[in-house]
């Protein structure tokens, strides 16, 4: 029971946000009493940690599986994005925006966790791509990466990004784009492009 309620208030937190759904909402969808679900979670707060830790498990899971294909690393990027914005389920409720003002501790908890997997995760792909000639072997690796995650954490900060004026889908890919642009070597220039020509 504990599980499907972690997964039902996962899609409702996903698709409608953190603040506005209530215990009740979560009840009524799973068909059960308010009183069941606060038998596993003391209060709201508790369920919002244990959905946020979850998602976030998700989707370093599903990241270690593309990384273990061994992908082009132009493309591993590119495939990443696509996996961890379904499971995000394109951001339209802005979770992370909604925990940082909502639920502070569990976004600066969360945050810490969601560095320290993509420096991992960011830094064996420069690795591979330096290696592969795809980018530049000038570049400073964990410059990059550090730069690499603050900016995603930059695209979805709603007062530099206001949602009505930027979809999270065009921002992240004009920030891949941005990105892969200032560390693509000739060769990965030619890959980019072509992938990009493939509607990636």
């Amino acid at each position: 029971m504990k599980e499907k309620i972690i997964f039902k208030s996962t899609d409702l937190f996903l698709n409608l946000g953190f603040k506005s759904v209530t215990m009740d909402d979560i009840a009524n969808e799973m068909g059960i009493s308010k009183k069941t679900i606060y038998q596993h979670f003391q209060n709201k707060t508790k369920l919002v940690e244990a959905t946020a830790l979850h998602v976030f498990e998700n989707i370093s899971c599903g990241i270690d599986n593309i990384c273990a294909l061994n992908k082009n690393p132009i493309e591993e990027v590119y495939e990443i994005k696509r996996f961890v914005m379904h499971n995000l389920k394109d951001e339209k409720s802005s979770p992370q925006y909604q925990l940082q003002k909502y639920y502070p501790k569990i976004y600066v908890s969360v945050k810490g966790k969601q560095f320290q997997k993509m420096l991992g995760c960011v830094t064996q792909n420069l690795e591979r791509g330096v290696a592969q000639g795809l980018y530049r072997d000038s570049i400073e690796i964990d410059f990059v990466a550090r730069l690499y995650f603050n900016g995603m954490v930059s695209l979805k900060d709603q007062n530099i990004f206001p949602r009505e004026n930027f979809s999270m889908v065009t921002l992240m890919n004009n920030y891949l784009e941005y990105h892969l642009r200032g560390i693509c070597s000739t060769k990965g220039l030619e890959k980019l492009t072509q992938l990009n020509t493939n509607q990636i």
